[in-house]
């Protein structure tokens, strides 16, 4: 059935149904390194392309747990039988992923270990990974009862312009521990990559590089002055 409606609800419906749809996967999808969804219509079908660490996982059994969501966002959605297609797509460098990164270390605090620990084993995991810089902050009641923001931070960070757009990754995670709920927030600032595969094609515009000299080469005859002698 297809009714009419203004471009301004229709947007406000598509942002509202990435809302919802982001936010079930995340919850169910946590463990299998979830780090995002794309969602791409199409005149025949709505195709959700999942992206995820371990995609093994998240298809299941024979492919049975991706069956069992694509009837869950079917339902609750609203699409006709067979309208909906759900895939899975590996994360291709999950060390460039915020969200993989911010769930690892949930996980990690979740499962007792130190926040100084785990924020460096991060920290150069992404480094490692080929980033250019990153930063994490953890905040709450890490250890007295007085909650308090610890920042680790490494390589290089833009904060402002438009290139923050395209090169800075960033995520923000909560856990709930027996103290209380600390936040999470992970940044990753991407290297400049020209075939756009690991970053960014555009450069940065406070980019300078420096080309290497060409060889003198004698282009013009020797110069002239005053009167050559005999």
């Amino acid at each position: 059935m297809s009714t009419q409606i203004s471009k301004k609800r229709k947007f406000v419906a598509d942002g509202v149904f990435f809302a919802e749809l982001n936010e079930l996967l995340t919850r169910e999808l946590a463990e299998d390194g979830y780090s995002g969804v794309e969602v791409r219509v199409t005149p025949m079908r709505t195709e959700i392309i999942i992206r995820a660490t371990r995609t093994q996982s998240v298809l299941g059994e024979k492919g049975r747990r991706i069956r069992e969501l694509t009837s869950v966002v079917q339902k609750r959605f609203n699409f006709p039988e067979g309208s909906v297609e759900l895939y899975a797509e590996k994360v291709a460098n999950r060390g460039f992923c915020a969200v993989a990164q911010a769930e690892s270390l949930r996980y990690k605090l979740v499962g007792g270990l130190a926040v100084r620990r785990a924020c460096y084993g991060v920290l150069r995991f992404i480094m490692e990974s080929g980033a250019k810089g990153c930063e994490v902050i953890v905040s709450g009641k890490l250890r007295a009862q007085r909650a308090k923001a610890m920042k680790f931070s490494d390589g290089y960070m833009i904060s402002s312009g438009a290139p923050k757009m395209d090169y800075i990754d960033a995520a923000v995670r909560h856990v709930m521990l027996r103290q209380g709920v600390l936040g999470i927030k992970v940044k990753i600032m991407l290297e400049w990559d020209p075939t756009g595969k690991n970053g960014p094609k555009k450069r940065l515009p406070d980019n300078i590089s420096i080309h290497t000299p060409k060889d003198d080469e004698e282009v013009f005859g020797k110069p002239y002055i005053g009167m050559e002698a005999n």
